[in-house]
């Protein structure tokens, strides 16, 4: 690269990415296959509309690959076309989900949402979103005692409000989603059920996950968490919604999309197809729970007492730390985390009571349980500051070395 500068910020980043444990929930690693069609010639070519009615010519081969990305979704999360459609063109999950409330929701009406502060995503109606300026949103949480999903509430709620749509799939809940329970309150109050599956699509993939497709109406994800593909995302809907989200996506919300992006998503799906990643899947919970058992026996408090996911809360607070000095004092060891809210917090989001922690990226690199037991080990001693810093970071910095993400 004759950008020396640039060529020095990725060079960096590059060390920083492989010496780190990333306990990140939402990031993962691509493999070389998945970077190479980001940065291939798809990158140059404007292809505004859908395939066989685009605004440009020379899209012969866009429109080849648009069919094809689409296709292998639909077979990985096996679902049929002849009852749901597929839109690869959202740039990121937000947008996605913009969308698909811009082609179903009127402004002004109600989407029920989980609260951000008990796990939810600014992108179901928080208040400080778009998607809480343009319709309104009803909140609901995780129950007081059990710091789960409580569906009879949900269901009070429900009956209550009477929204227009319904959101299920969260960016900091540990447990499965009762979809079927979800369709069901929908069905109730005539709803529309949105399921974002943004977290948990690799699993579903996997088949380590429910999968929400027999009873949602609309299914966004990003494809760049459990997935392990590019930063891009996807919307399926039933055939009755595809024609209103797709005139949402273009030229309602976005230019022309990004082809180099799909043509990485292409690859990932099928990456996701392989019996590996299925093993992959499998693997990513069973560290999540190892490792969140044991923190637990280290004496951390996890939020809803355990992970049946990739992602867990620890509470911190509840050992006199706050999760914004979590998360500096892990880094500072070479441990990635994010500083995030826990159920009924009582702390501001910009230093609340947890940190958030995930499996998935960790499992791309090939640890297993023996690995997470020395992390948990590594977590506790640097928060509680039981063992010199400089002894944990080698400790860290040994697990890098036999588990090397970049040759």
């Amino acid at each position: 690269m004759k950008d020396k500068a640039i060529k020095k910020l990725i060079d960096r980043e590059t060390k920083r990415q492989n010496e780190t444990i990333n306990l990140i929930a939402s990031e993962n690693y691509v493999s070389r296959d998945v970077r190479e069609a980001l940065g291939s010639v798809f990158t140059n070519k404007y292809a505004e509309g859908y395939p066989r009615a685009r605004y440009y010519g020379g899209n012969v081969f866009v429109d080849e690959l648009e069919d094809l990305v689409r296709a292998r979704a639909l077979k990985l999360f096996d679902v049929k076309d002849s009852v749901w459609s597929l839109n690869v063109q959202p740039y990121s999950g937000s947008p996605a989900n913009v969308a698909v409330y811009h082609a179903l929701l009127a402004p002004g009406e109600k989407i029920m949402g989980m609260r951000l502060d008990m796990g939810g995503h600014l992108t179901h109606g928080h208040k400080v979103s778009v998607t809480g300026k343009l319709w309104q949103q009803v909140s609901y949480g995780v129950d007081g005692k059990t710091e789960r999903l409580n569906y009879d509430e949900i269901v009070g709620i429900a009956k209550k409000e009477r929204p227009k749509l319904i959101v299920a799939g969260y960016s900091a809940y540990s447990r499965i989603i009762d979809f079927k329970k979800f369709r069901e309150i929908a069905d109730t109050v005539n709803a529309i059920f949105m399921v974002d599956m943004s977290h948990f699509a690799g699993l579903v993939a996997g088949r380590t996950y429910n999968s929400p497709f027999p009873y949602a109406h609309v299914v966004t994800t990003t494809t760049h968490k459990t997935l392990r593909g590019p930063r891009a995302a996807i919307i399926f809907s039933r055939k009755e919604f595809a024609q209103k989200i797709d005139k949402a996506i273009f030229p309602g919300l976005q230019g022309g999309p990004h082809m180099n992006a799909i043509a990485a998503v292409g690859v990932a799906l099928h990456e996701a197809s392989s019996a590996a990643f299925s093993i992959y899947a499998k693997q990513i919970i069973k560290n999540s729970q190892t490792l969140a058992r044991e923190l637990q026996k280290h004496g951390w408090r996890i939020v809803s007492g355990g992970t049946d996911t990739h992602l867990f809360l620890v509470d911190v607070q509840a050992r006199d730390i706050s999760g914004s000095v979590a998360s500096d004092r892990l880094e500072n060891v070479g441990i990635v985390v994010n500083k995030n809210a826990i159920p009924f917090d009582v702390r501001g989001p910009m230093d609340p009571s947890g940190i958030r922690i995930g499996a998935a990226a960790v499992t791309t690199r090939s640890m297993k349980e023996k690995e997470m037991k020395i992390i948990a080990d590594c977590i506790s001693k640097s928060l509680l500051g039981k063992s010199g810093q400089s002894d944990i970071k080698q400790r860290v910095r040994k697990l890098c070395v036999a588990f090397p993400l970049f040759s």
